[in-house]
């Protein structure tokens, strides 16, 4: 599936040393909406609070990275106009609901960066083994 790489990248981003051999299952007829789409709109809005928190806490080299995942989330996942719709909207809202706590780099904001990774890293590795064509 055309989404099999691009989860394995966040996977192997989100937390290093991640490798699996798995593939993920075909893509669904068009017009429905893939088995995964749940754990992808969460994937999307934790890419959006990664958007925020990551330069946040200093890490100003991933000033736009978060944003490219998703912008090659969504060209490899090629969506319907309105999932596509619901992905960006689940990343926005990842963005703003850190965006209206933090205003500094806190350990509680720290902290929610390693929960952030944490879960994009086990969501990415749920996907790819859950709906494996292996």
């Amino acid at each position: 599936m055309r989404i099999r790489c691009l989860l394995l990248s966040f996977a192997l981003a989100l937390s290093p040393g991640f490798a699996t051999r798995h593939a993920v299952a075909a893509p669904p007829a068009e017009g429905a909406t893939p088995p995964y789409d749940e754990d992808l709109l969460r994937l999307a809005e934790i890419l959006g609070g990664l958007h925020y928190l990551r330069p946040l806490c200093g890490a100003t080299g991933e000033a736009q990275r978060w944003r490219d995942e998703m912008v090659a989330l969504i060209d490899t996942e090629q969506p319907s106009e309105a999932r596509k719709g619901k992905m960006i909207a689940s990343f926005n809202r990842g963005y703003s609901s850190f965006a209206q706590v933090y205003r500094n780099c806190t350990a509680a904001a720290r902290v929610a960066v390693e929960r952030q990774l944490e879960q994009g890293s086990h969501l990415a590795h749920e996907i790819v083994v859950r709906y494996s064509g292996n």
